[in-house]
C-alpha cells in the first residue's frame, strides 16, 4: 500500500498569519478580537454580546413563533404522540428508569416480560426517534418526510463491533441502505451515514489510532501501511491516549486493516454511483484519529469534480476542533479537492472527561457550554465561507436555535440559501421539529437523521442518545410549548 502522506500542510508560523489566506469569517455586524494563539484562527462571532436564545428572530430569516404554519404538514396523531414522548423524555426519573430497565437482566432472558418491554419501547421512544425496523419501513418514512418538505439521512444503526464476521454483516447492511437511497427520489435523501467502528474491529482501530498518534510525536516513526491523507492532528490535539511506543501492526492486523479500508471504499463507490453523499460519523477521541484517517484517505480517492461524496464529522465540543478543521480544509484546497463536513457539537462528553481525568490530563472538551457554542458557530461561519468561495459541502447538524439562526442569516448574506446543494441543515428524527420546519420555511434544505433497524439492535443507540441528550431533551421547551399550543388550537377548531 502507498506510504505517501500529507502530515502537515500549515506550519505554525502560517497559522499565526492565517488571515492572509482566508476571508474574514464574521458577519458584517460582527467583530473579531486578535489573538496570538492558533486556536483563534477562525474569528469569533462575538456571541457574548448577543441576547440569550429566546427566539426573537427576524421573520425574513426564521419564524419559529407561528406554530400553525410550522406544524401544518403534521397530522394531529403524530403531534400528540410527539408531545407525550418529549414530555416524558424531559423527565430525568423516567430516563433513569428506562435506562436501568434496558440495561437490566430482564433484557437478557427471552420471556414474556422482555417481550412486553420491547413492545412498550417500540410503540413509544422507538417509534418517535427511529425510522423503522428495515429498509422498507425507512423508505416509507423518507417518503412521508419528503411530503413535509424535509429530507432523510439514512443511518443503519449498528454500534461498534470487535470481530470481522460482524463487520461483514454490518457492511452488507450499509450496502442495502445505499440501495434503498438509490431507489428513492433524489430530492428525498440527502446522505447515507456509516460508522467506521461497525465495519472495522474497534480494537484494530484503537491500535491504528495509537500508531498515528505516536508518529505525530515522532515523525521518524514509519507506518508502511499508511496511505495519503489530510492532516489528522493539530498542535493543540491531546495525545495522552498513547503514553508509550506501540508495537507495529502484525501482518494479520495489516490484512484486517486493508479489509476495513476496502469495505469503506466499496461503500464510497456505491454512493458515487447513486450520487448520494456518504457521511462518516465521529466517535470518541481514543479512536477518532483512525476514523479521520479512513475518512480523508477515502475522500482523496472519491471527492472529485466539485462533488464531495465523502463527508467527515467535526465535533465542536473538542478544544482542537477549529485547528483540525482548518488544517484539513487547507489540505483539500491545496490538492484541488472538494471536502464535505458535518458539523456537530459532540456526543461523548462524559466518557471523554472520565478518561482524561483517569490519566491525569485535562479534558479535551471545552470548559463551558458557551465555549462549545462559540466554537460551533465559528466553525459554521468558516465553512459557510468555504461554500461561498469553493466547492466544499456542509451539513450543519444542530438543535440549537441560536446556532441555526446565525447560520441561516450568514448563509442568506452570502447568497447560498434557497436550496443550495452544498448546504444542508440537519436534526435528529423526533427532535427540534420547530427548528427543522422553520429552516424549511425559510427556503433551506433540511434533513432528519433517520436511525433504523430492529428494536433489539437499535436499543444501544437509544440508550446512548438518552444519556447524551439528557440535558438537551430537558431543555426542549420550545418544541413542547409549540406542540402544546398547536394541539390546543386544533382542539378548539374541532370543537367550535
Amino acid at each position: 500500500m502507498a506510504a505517501s502522506t500529507t502530515t502537515r500542510v500549515i506550519s505554525p508560523k502560517l497559522l499565526k498569519h492565517i488571515s492572509s489566506f482566508i476571508r474574514p469569517l464574521v458577519t458584517s455586524s460582527s467583530s473579531t478580537s486578535s489573538s496570538s494563539s492558533s486556536i483563534s484562527a477562525i474569528p469569533s462571532l462575538n456571541l457574548a454580546t448577543k441576547p440569550e436564545p429566546t427566539i426573537t428572530t427576524p421573520p425574513s430569516i426564521l419564524d419559529l413563533s407561528d406554530h400553525q404554519k410550522l406544524f401544518a404538514t403534521l397530522p394531529s396523531r403524530k403531534l400528540l404522540h410527539a408531545s407525550l414522548i418529549l414530555h416524558m423524555a424531559a423527565m430525568n426519573p423516567v430516563v433513569d428508569l428506562g435506562m436501568w430497565v434496558m440495561n437490566s437482566k430482564l433484557m437478557g432472558v427471552d420471556n414474556i416480560v422482555r417481550d412486553l418491554i420491547l413492545s412498550a419501547v417500540r410503540h413509544s421512544f422507538y417509534e418517535h426517534f427511529c425510522a423503522g425496523e428495515d429498509t422498507v419501513e425507512v423508505a416509507n418514512c423518507v417518503k412521508k418526510l419528503n411530503e413535509s418538505g424535509l429530507r432523510g439521512m439514512l443511518d443503519f444503526s449498528v454500534e461498534f463491533t470487535v470481530d470481522n464476521d460482524a463487520c461483514d454483516r454490518n457492511f452488507q447492511g450499509f450496502l442495502d441502505t445505499i440501495e434503498t437511497a438509490k431507489s428513492l427520489s433524489p430530492s428525498s435523501v440527502s446522505a447515507v451515514v456509516v460508522k467506521i467502528t461497525a465495519i472495522c474491529p474497534l480494537n484494530l482501530l484503537e491500535r491504528v489510532a495509537d500508531l498515528l498518534r505516536w508518529q505525530e510525536k515522532d515523525p521518524s516513526f514509519n507506518l508502511p501501511w499508511k496511505q495519503n491523507t489530510f492532516p489528522i492532528f493539530s498542535e493543540s490535539t491531546p495525545l495522552y491516549h498513547t503514553l508509550k511506543k506501540p508495537e507495529p501492526l502484525t501482518p494479520e492486523e495489516e490484512q484486517h486493516l486493508l479489509l476495513g479500508q476496502q469495505k469503506l471504499l466499496k461503500l464510497c463507490q456505491a454512493c458515487a454511483e447513486a450520487n448520494v453523499p456518504l457521511v462518516i460519523d465521529a466517535e470518541h477521541t481514543k479512536v477518532q484519529p483512525a476514523i479521520d484517517y479512513f475518512t480523508y484517505s477515502s475522500a482523496i480517492k472519491y471527492n472529485k469534480d466539485d462533488n464531495p461524496i465523502v463527508y467527515g464529522t467535526i465535533q465542536a465540543y473538542l478544544k482542537d476542533a477549529k485547528e483540525r478543521l482548518l488544517l484539513a480544509t487547507k489540505a483539500a484546497d491545496k490538492m484541488g479537492l472538494p471536502m464535505g463536513f458535518k458539523l456537530v457539537r459532540g456526543a461523548y462528553m462524559s466518557s471523554e472527561r472520565k478518561l482524561a481525568s483517569s490519566l491525569g490530563y485535562q479534558s479535551p472538551i471545552h470548559n463551558s457550554i458557551q465555549q462549545t457554542h462559540d466554537c460551533y458557530n465559528d466553525c459554521a461561519s468558516f465553512l459557510l465561507e468555504a461554500i461561498a468561495d469553493r466547492s466544499h459541502g456542509l451539513i450543519l447538524a444542530t438543535h440549537n436555535v441560536e446556532s441555526g439562526t446565525l447560520a441561516a442569516k450568514k448563509a442568506e448574506e452570502l447568497g447560498i440559501g434557497n436550496g443550495n446543494q452544498r448546504l444542508e441543515f440537519a436534526q435528529l428524527y423526533g427532535m427540534a421539529e420547530a427548528l427543522s420546519f422553520g429552516l424549511r420555511n425559510a427556503g433551506f434544505q433540511v434533513s432528519k437523521y433517520l436511525p433504523f433497524g430492529p428494536v433489539e439492535m437499535v436499543i444501544p443507540y437509544l440508550l446512548r442518545r438518552a444519556e447524551e441528550n439528557r440535558g438537551l431533551l430537558s431543555a426542549s421547551g420550545l418544541d413542547r410549548e409549540l406542540t402544546r399550543k398547536e394541539l390546543s388550537r386544533r382542539l378548539k377548531a374541532a370543537m367550535f
